[in-house]
């Protein structure tokens, strides 16, 4: 294309040069714009550019000089430029669009295709209540709401006055105790000494017996021997009185053979008077009835002897008195040799003696004196309201002057290591869900900012509305199928509360991978095996890693 253009166009542009010549003769320089014809050639290529060239030409000496020229801009009509725009936008757009879908979209999908998540879940935690365990007035109260606390860290007070009094009343008591216990431990002493003299005259009583029959078989022996005396004699005067009138016989000795025969049957009668006597000391008949000999006693006599049974009696009263029971039908002998059977008399006595019934029983109330003063001083111990946990205090509701009673609740502490995850899965979730699935946590507090890690452990063994207070009654005919949910419990993992708080409360949303390996205890089942191990100061997802 050639178009006529003024050249003060190009000049005013400065998109031209004008070339030095040389001197032909001595003709000054002209300028060859002004001398000659000027012809402007603008070519377009192809992407729109503008290229122009100029000719200058000399009349006289043929000479052709080309200016190169800037390309001059074409202006577009305004609805050529405008729809240009849209498109350049709209491609810029896709661009974008496109980039986003790679950078998010991508791995929104994969954690959708490899998770199962729900909004409604929240943060969930062990509250322990804070209770006195003695009535009292409150004399101080050194906690407020939200103060962090640690485990025995002093909360509030009680007045401990009267519980000093009752502790001094319960130390008076036990000393009382203490010395009744000596009193009976003296007065045993005593008895002790009581049974062993009685024993020993019981002793005493059946050896008496043993030599009274004894003595009767001596004075049975020395009447046998009167009377063989008496038969001599007899016979002796018997020869004497027949030979009497005769030489061989004299009157002197017929009266001396008559003196012998009377003294022999006197010496008889005695015998026989001192055996009756000694039968009578055993509690015998003079006379045995049914033609027996006077010698004969009764093999049970040692059990029906009265000063035997007396001595066996004292001996029984004074032993239930230090705890030894002997029954009554027990004979003398067989309770001697119940005495002798323990070895050592002492030493036997000295064992009963600790045994005595009055001795167990002052020691009984000793005993039970000092329960009561441990009692008493443990009540002034609870005068101090410690901390039972580490947390925070919440709900507190005590001031001092107030008068509390026993398990009044004063305020609570929220654990914060003791927490986990109830996420409510919908119940066409839980057929990919399983002991020991990790999981991660967005908290909306955090929003993206920080992930907790947790571990799915337990399911709860029934939906929410099967739990709640008045559970529906699907048999009434108004059942609408509703899908329900489940809680499922999600401990943390390396969770640490100075760093990255928690609250109770609030919302969760977690993300568990059903296509990775569980791990843990009970991994894989929907039920755990046995209770896990309870910690009353932490829940063990607290420790991290401590179920891999």
């Amino acid at each position: 294309m050639v178009r006529d253009a003024p050249v003060a166009r190009d000049a005013l542009r400065g998109d031209h040069h004008t070339p030095t010549h040389p001197e032909s003769g001595d003709s000054p320089p002209k300028t060859l714009l002004d001398a000659m014809p000027v012809e402007i050639t603008e070519n377009r290529d192809v992407n729109g550019e503008e290229a122009g060239r100029v000719e200058t030409r000399s009349r006289g000496e043929g000479v052709s000089v080309e200016h190169e020229t800037k390309p001059s801009r074409m202006i577009l009509p305004p609805g050529r430029q405008s729809t240009r725009r849209r498109r350049l936008l709209i491609g810029v757009l896709g661009a974008v669009v496109l980039a986003a879908v790679g950078v998010f979209g991508v791995p929104w999908i994969r954690l959708m295709l490899n998770t199962v998540s729900t909004d409604d879940a929240y943060v969930n935690g062990h509250v322990t209540f804070v209770a006195p365990r003695v009535g009292g007035q409150i004399s101080r109260v050194l906690v407020d709401d939200n103060y962090r606390v640690q485990k025995g860290e002093l909360l509030a007070a009680l007045d401990k006055e009267p519980f000093q009094i009752a502790v001094s009343q319960k130390r008076a008591a036990v000393e009382t105790a203490e010395a009744d216990l000596e009193a009976a431990k003296a007065a045993t002493r005593g008895i002790e000494a009581e049974a062993r003299s009685r024993r020993w005259k019981l002793q005493r009583a059946v050896e008496d017996l043993d030599n009274q029959i004894a003595l009767l078989h001596a004075r049975i022996a020395t009447l046998d021997k009167s009377k063989a005396a008496l038969t001599l004699a007899q016979i002796d005067f018997n020869r004497a009185k027949q030979l009497l009138g005769t030489p061989a016989e004299s009157r002197q000795q017929y009266d001396r053979a008559q003196k012998v025969l009377s003294t022999a049957d006197a010496k008889v009668n005695e015998a026989l008077a001192e055996v009756y006597q000694v039968r009578a000391s055993l509690g015998l008949p003079a006379q045995p009835s049914n033609g027996e000999d006077l010698g004969h006693v009764p093999p049970d006599l040692d059990e029906t002897f009265s000063s035997v049974l007396e001595a066996q009696a004292n001996l029984i009263q004074s032993a239930a008195q230090v705890g030894v029971i002997h029954p009554f039908g027990q004979s003398p002998k067989q309770m001697l040799d119940e005495f002798a059977k323990h070895g050592d008399i002492d030493r036997y006595f000295a064992q009963i003696t600790t045994e005595a019934p009055a001795v167990k029983q002052a020691e009984a109330k000793l005993e039970a004196a000092k329960r009561d003063l441990a009692q008493a001083e443990l009540d002034l111990r609870y005068c101090d309201i410690v901390a039972e946990i580490d947390g925070v205090v919440t709900r507190r509701n005590v001031n001092p002057g107030d008068y509390v009673q026993i398990g009044q609740n004063l305020m609570a502490i929220r654990s914060l290591d003791d927490i986990w995850v109830d996420a409510n899965f919908k119940e066409t979730q839980l057929g990919d869900l399983r002991i020991g699935q990790a999981a991660d946590l967005y908290v909306d507090m955090y929003g993206g900012r920080h992930v907790f890690k947790g571990r799915v452990s337990g399911f709860t063994m029934g939906t929410g509305s099967t739990l709640a207070l008045l559970p529906p009654q699907n048999a009434t005919g108004n059942f609408v199928k509703v899908v329900q949910r489940l809680p499922v419990r999600i401990d943390l993992e390396g969770y640490d509360p100075d760093k990255d708080t928690l609250f109770i409360g609030t919302s969760v949303v977690p993300y568990v991978y059903i296509n990775e390996p569980p791990t843990g205890p009970d991994a894989g089942n929907f039920l755990q095996t046995n209770a896990p191990r309870l910690q009353s100061t932490g829940s063990p997802a607290s420790s991290p890693g401590i179920n891999k």
